[in-house]
């Protein structure tokens, strides 16, 4: 996607989806802002990944409807989906002795045919992909030999190779230390910054605050709150999402919430 190209817009209308008789979202409705980072945030059980796989048309709605630029995704084609929606699962598996570049090249797959193989156009984009996410020295590398921060950025830049405007992201640091915590996250600041919208599942509040431009919060299949973190996070949400109370402070450089003196919350 270029910049000259009108970004496409992701929503929800009364979406509802279940697991069996449970119902875990329920009538929810959101627009996505495009070319932004948005957090879904929220405790253990209320819905963050149901919605995400939701949105990536992996988790089909009870009723309602996930709306890429107006369209119902059920009745898209799967590929016409494909280049326009990435996702990337919280436990990405990919067989041993794979190497970063042959991952990547993964990415091109919903753009190739029967009529259209692999084409220098092909290589430039993965090229473009190793550079976006630092990998070019790593290019040959094995997967298992990469460190964490790494490996989960060849996953992204096999995503950017998919070259899809819109990217779904479920706990991209779940497994990471703080180092790698934050290679990943400068890579989706990157990622936005050159016009694509990035949707993630977020445990941490705080790297939510300080990394997206806007924030989900979910309750109990609900939204409570949403809009940008310095506006919408207060200690009464926190306690509503995780039963704890803490001192909300201002990061001086950035402008985002900081939580402090986070403990349980008092009776």
């Amino acid at each position: 996607m270029t910049s000259a190209e009108p970004s496409p817009t992701l929503a929800t209308e009364s979406l509802a989806l279940s697991y069996g008789a449970r119902r875990v979202i329920d009538s929810l409705g959101v627009s996505l802002p495009s070319g932004q980072v948005t957090a879904i945030v929220g405790p253990n059980g209320c819905g963050k990944s149901t919605l995400l796989s939701g949105l990536a048309r992996l988790h089909k709605p009870e009723s309602g409807a996930v709306l890429l630029n107006g369209a119902d995704i059920q009745n898209l084609p799967a590929r016409t989906l494909a280049t326009q929606l990435a996702l990337l699962p919280q436990e990405a598996v990919a067989p041993e002795g794979l190497t970063v570049s042959e991952l990547i090249r993964f990415g091109r797959q919903p753009h190739q045919g029967w009529l259209r193989q692999w084409s220098a156009e092909d290589q430039r984009v993965v090229e473009h992909a190793l550079a976006a996410a630092g990998l070019e020295a790593l290019a040959e590398r094995p997967l298992e030999a990469l460190s964490g921060g790494q490996r989960q950025r060849a996953w992204i830049a096999m995503t950017i190779a998919q070259q899809t405007p819109l990217l779904l992201l479920d706990e991209p640091t779940s497994a990471l230390d703080l180092g790698h915590q934050i290679e990943v996250f400068e890579l989706v600041r990157h990622l936005a910054c050159h016009g694509r919208t990035v949707v993630m599942v977020l445990h941490d509040l705080a790297s939510a605050c300080r990394y997206a431009d806007h924030l989900i919060a979910l309750c109990e299949g609900q939204i409570v709150a949403q809009g940008a973190p310095a506006e919408v996070v207060t200690p009464e949400l926190v306690r509503t999402l995780y039963q704890v109370d803490c001192t909300l402070m201002i990061d001086p450089d950035t402008g985002s919430p900081l939580l402090a003196n986070v403990r349980r919350a008092s009776p």
